[in-house]
């Protein structure tokens, strides 16, 4: 099930190779799902919401927030938003009028009443 604010499949699929592999090769406890784990540090980031508010769906804060400590130090991040600024995507563009004004004749000027 699609929930609000996660990535979608098409997205996941440009970046899933920048993340580092799921299975150390040295074995130990598997680590929790990469694409999961995004998914939260996003919804974090676009609720604008602190950690400890992150839904049980999506594991314990403190594990995710490691997670994004963790891709942080690594420079997983930076390669991640190198990746994706290659490619424009105009899905979330948005235009206001602080940006876009009006050719004054468009604007109401002189006209028959």
């Amino acid at each position: 099930m699609m929930r609000r604010y996660e990535i979608r499949d098409d997205e996941w699929e440009k970046i899933k190779d920048l993340l580092s592999p799921e299975r150390k090769p040295q074995g130990g406890r598997p680590p929790n799902d990469h694409r999961k784990m995004l998914n939260a540090m996003l919804w974090v980031a676009r609720t604008v919401a602190q950690w400890r508010d992150l839904p049980e769906y999506y594991d314990s804060w403190s594990t995710v927030y490691s997670r994004l400590r963790r891709w942080q130090k690594a420079g997983i991040w930076e390669r991640i938003l190198e990746h994706v600024l290659i490619e424009t995507d105009w899905e979330s563009v948005m235009i206001d009028t602080t940006i876009v004004r009006v050719h004054q004749h468009g604007a109401g000027a002189k006209g028959d009443p």
